[in-house]
């Protein structure tokens, strides 16, 4: 059967049907690209970036304005990937917009140029209120980006292919990280106005392979939902009694996602003011010593990622592989609750990224596989994506305090508390082994 209109194999088939042919390594270079500049822009500002712009802005309240901005940036995103998410799952094909007729790409377009825009105008903000309004925003632009970027896995690639090509697109959530944390400290030696235009480029650059030069199959406006408002609101809820393999998935991320949020916002400070890295090497800055656990970190997230996934995919099995890999990173909490030494630093970043590698493979697989309706793919990953998101709202208010009043170990300790509790909550998960 043909659809006619637009000369191609029914798009019903191709948009909404479950995938049975591997995709090739060139799509999915094509989307870890894309992936890569995103959480680029994402992760070097959150992680290290915003942190050094803020003590410059507010040094003796720089603790609470991280918190703040970050905050400010995960209920924007937790706002827009559901509701974008369901814009691009009932986006029709247009005759006129060519390559643009599918149903994800244009929205990645529409939502990456905004948010590029959003992070060049960092450069020049010079007070907190500007950071997190650019922050919100940029927020808003590049979960949407995100929302069409991840629906890309279930509209293409098979369940026994899922684990592995999550673990390549997994992967650049810790390699951007790095890459632009060198960039930005090493390489335009802590140039911030420079870093931020990298980053906002480099962002558009990227996306651009996989907008420009990847099959977008369209969707029939006859297989398009119906729109109403209170659709649009109840896109940010799927009934965990109606889908109980769904509502655990979404709670175990969340308490995974929640215990990094708690253990890696505050590491700059910590090793500042805990370990006092300056005074163990002469010479060097707290973000160097950073800098260095990122490095080792990424190392283990990238072979961990791969071969997670590989495992994953052979044997069949999820839950085991996210139970151990969750384990792992509650570990290397437990190091940092009672060594604050550089060495228990080197050991849980070492047993963090083999921990988080084997997560963000495994578990996105895992996701995939109870999401509830194939109509509502993009929407449905956004509110997984609302779990990965508002821990980065919530982790901020429960991880000052700690810090302030009882110190880094009970912050660490507490982590490791959480982490143990999404790695165990996995099995739950009835319909996945």
């Amino acid at each position: 059967m043909r659809d006619e209109a637009i000369g191609r194999p029914d798009v019903q088939s191709l948009a909404l049907a479950e995938p049975t042919t591997h995709v090739r390594p060139r799509w999915i270079i094509g989307l870890t690209l894309a992936m890569l500049g995103m959480w680029m822009a994402v992760q070097a500002p959150s992680q290290v970036v915003l942190a050094l712009q803020l003590q410059d802005i507010t040094p003796r309240h720089k603790v609470a304005a991280l918190g703040v901005v970050t905050a400010v940036n995960a209920i924007s995103s937790a706002l827009a990937t559901p509701f974008i998410g369901a814009l691009s799952d009932r986006t029709a094909h247009g005759r006129r917009l060519g390559r643009f007729s599918g149903r994800r790409h244009r929205w990645t377009l529409a939502m990456v140029l905004p948010a590029a825009v959003c992070v060049g105008l960092l450069a020049k903000a010079g007070t907190v209120l500007v950071v997190a309004l650019l922050w919100f925003l940029f927020g808003l632009f590049q979960n949407g980006e995100f929302a069409s970027l991840s629906a890309a896995i279930p509209d293409h690639v098979p369940v026994r292919q899922r684990a592995t090509v999550s673990g390549w697109i997994g992967m650049p959530i810790a390699l951007g990280l790095v890459l632009g944390t060198v960039l930005v400290v090493d390489v335009l030696n802590q140039d911030l106005v420079t870093g931020y235009i990298a980053l906002a480029v480099l962002m558009v650059l990227l996306a651009v392979p996989f907008v420009f030069f990847t099959p977008d199959p369209p969707l029939a406006p006859e297989h398009r939902e119906p729109f109403s408002w209170r659709r649009v609101a109840s896109s940010y809820w799927i009934s965990p009694r109606e889908y109980p393999d769904f509502g655990w998935a979404w709670l175990t991320r969340f308490l995974a996602t929640l215990s990094i949020a708690m253990g890696t916002l505050y590491l700059l400070y910590f090793l500042r003011d805990a370990v006092h890295y300056s005074r163990l090497f002469p010479g060097q800055t707290a973000a160097d010593g950073l800098l260095i656990l990122i490095l080792i970190y990424t190392g283990g997230v990238v072979v961990a990622s791969i071969a997670g996934g590989v495992i994953s995919d052979r044997s069949g099995r999820r839950k085991m592989l996210v139970t151990v890999s969750g384990l792992l990173m509650a570990a290397a909490a437990l190091l940092l609750t009672f060594w604050e030494t550089w060495p228990a630093a080197l050991g849980a970043a070492v047993l963090f990224g083999i921990g988080f590698g084997a997560y963000i493979a495994v578990d996105q697989a895992l996701i995939t596989q109870v999401l509830p309706k194939a109509h509502d793919r993009a929407k449905d990953l956004g509110i997984i994506n609302i779990a990965i998101v508002t821990p980065y709202a919530i982790g901020p208010a429960i991880a000052a305090p700690m810090v302030s009043l009882a110190g880094y170990p009970t912050l660490f300790g507490a982590t490791a508390v959480v982490g143990i509790a999404a790695a165990v909550g996995v099995w739950r998960i009835k319909s996945v082994k």
